[in-house]
């Protein structure tokens, strides 16, 4: 039960559910820590993590990672991402990570799995995941929570955004763009 072990590590941070699947699975949405925070106290609690996967959508079958879905502030977040759980994504997974510092889709090849990078600028990656996929509202009718995830891991195998390269992580963050905040609310 790896999402478990993550849970019990405090790797996964605002849990919206963490849940079986029908397919014996294990399914989580929230955040998941990339880099935690340092310790704060002799009684080893931490301060709040340096770095998320910001509205992470994760699914564990056989201990290994289906399916990665995410948002990541900087691309060069991946790294520090595939370091840590790399070696946590089976072989057939699927993945999307939805970066707010890069213009154009890339397929980002590493240790022989492909990870679909996506810009986004504002959006919650969850539902930015179902209108790449043109999926409806109908796909997921009936569903469990955990179960909608498994849908969308069904969806995306094999998912290509039109358009996009295939590109090592160097020349990746190569590709990036500087990032400029808008202002929002009452001025």
């Amino acid at each position: 039960m790896l999402l478990k072990s993550y849970d019990e590590q405090s790797l996964l941070f605002n849990t919206n559910f963490l849940e079986t699947t029908s397919s014996d699975g294990f399914a989580y949405r929230g955040e998941l820590v990339i880099e935690e925070g340092e310790v704060a106290d002799a009684q080893g609690r931490r301060k709040p993590p340096v770095s998320l996967l910001l509205g992470a959508v994760l699914l564990e079958q056989d201990e290994k990672l289906k399916l990665l879905v995410g948002l990541l502030n900087d691309l060069s977040l991946v790294e520090a991402l595939l370091e840590k759980y790399g070696k946590d994504l089976a072989d057939d997974m699927a993945a999307m990570i939805f970066t707010r510092n890069i213009g154009e889709p890339m397929l980002l090849e590493t240790d022989g799995k492909q990870i679909v990078l996506m810009p986004l600028d504002e959006g919650i990656p969850w539902n930015e995941a179902i209108d790449e996929l043109a999926l409806e509202k109908s796909d997921f009718k009936g569903q469990s929570s955990g179960d909608k995830l498994v849908t969308l891991y069904k969806e995306m195998k094999g998912f290509k955004p039109r358009g996009a390269d295939t590109v090592l992580l160097e020349e990746a963050l190569n590709r990036t763009i500087e990032v400029k905040q808008s202002a929002r609310g009452p001025v």
